[in-house]
């Protein structure tokens, strides 16, 4: 592993996480590469085409490094970072086919390409990739901790479903949909860091509260760029959770305070999905007016702040600091 910081690096602390941990991701990326071919040339095409896309990979990098912040230093996470990957992936598949998305990480999206039916179908493929290499790993603990939280990401999909479009939605029940959706594999990520390492169960636990938390702090972050990002750089359309109808964190916190007027058009366009060109900028505006923004980014701190506690029981470290660093990044962000 790496450990010092390299002169040209830009001052991003998910890209000098990156740097630090560049000759294990080098790694985890040949296996990514290895593990997604078949002799069905589709399979190949379809999931290099939104791997080859880039995106974060904040997964497989939590993985390895929670697993190097207990001093281990063998191959064994690159494998498992490779399945976290896989799952991550196979979940954005099969999401932009339910929410009928246009792009993904700046490019469209896989399922416009190659269609709906491939691009299920190469989910469930890589799904049955990831299962491959944890069963490969040989711990029952790993394969517990991962093979849960994908019935838990599935089950996360299917609460989305029955929050859409419905304005009676609970911010409790907006909290279990992103806790299902994304901070549970975040926080599987981490917990089977110490596993491999060989640290006793305290440890795990503490890095999938880490984990857990800086999910739910990402994802809030991520729903209210949705509405106040600039689309250059956000990697997706602006304004895509509107469209759809999802009840997200920015306009759950609108809603609280709304007058008759703004909840008649939080039904009409996001119940009844009745919108027109001009709405996006509309609830752009009432959002603003309600200061739901300021607020969903301080929901966003408040869970920063929790993983940050947990994550201060690991060893003392330039690793540590740099995890402690990348929670800061996750709500400042503008991506």
């Amino acid at each position: 592993m790496q450990t010092a910081r390299r002169p040209s690096e830009p001052d991003n602390p998910l890209t000098r996480l990156s740097f630090l941990l560049a000759d294990d991701m080098r790694q985890v990326n040949a296996l990514i590469l290895a593990n997604m071919q078949s002799d069905v040339r589709m399979i190949p095409q379809l999931a290099g085409y939104l791997i080859a896309a880039g995106g974060k990979r904040i997964r497989p990098l939590l993985t390895l490094a929670a697993t190097r912040l207990y001093g281990y230093e063998g191959p064994r996470p690159y494998a498992l970072a490779a399945a976290v990957e896989f799952i991550h992936t196979a979940t954005l598949l099969h999401d932009d086919v339910v929410d009928g998305s246009e792009e993904r990480r700046g490019q469209k999206a896989a399922n416009l390409i190659f269609g709906n039916q491939s691009s299920v179908l190469v989910g469930d493929f890589l799904f049955s990739r990831a299962f491959q290499l944890m069963v490969a790993d040989g711990s029952l603990d790993v394969l517990r901790i991962l093979s849960h939280a994908a019935a838990v990401i599935a089950e996360g999909e299917v609460m989305q479903l029955t929050t859409a479009n419905n304005l009676r939605t609970t911010f409790v029940e907006y909290e279990q949909v992103i806790q299902a959706k994304t901070a549970a594999l975040f926080a599987a990520a981490c917990e089977i860091g110490p596993i491999v390492a060989g640290t006793d169960g305290d440890a795990a636990a503490s890095l999938r509260d880490f984990g857990m938390n800086l999910g739910l702090a990402f994802q809030i972050v991520d729903d209210v760029l949705d509405y106040s990002a600039a689309q250059e750089k956000l990697g997706k359309t602006v304004g895509d959770d509107f469209r759809e109808g999802k009840m997200t964190a920015p306009v759950l916190l609108a809603l609280e305070n709304a007058s008759v007027e703004e909840r008649g058009f939080w039904q009409r366009t996001m119940g009844d999905l009745d919108q027109t060109p001009d709405d996006l900028r509309t609830a752009q505006g009432i959002l603003t007016r309600h200061d739901a923004i300021a607020k969903g980014i301080g929901l966003a701190r408040a869970y920063a702040d929790k993983a940050r506690s947990a994550l201060h029981v690991a060893p003392e470290g330039p690793l540590r600091e740099l995890l402690d660093d990348v929670l800061t990044f996750t709500v400042t962000r503008e991506f």
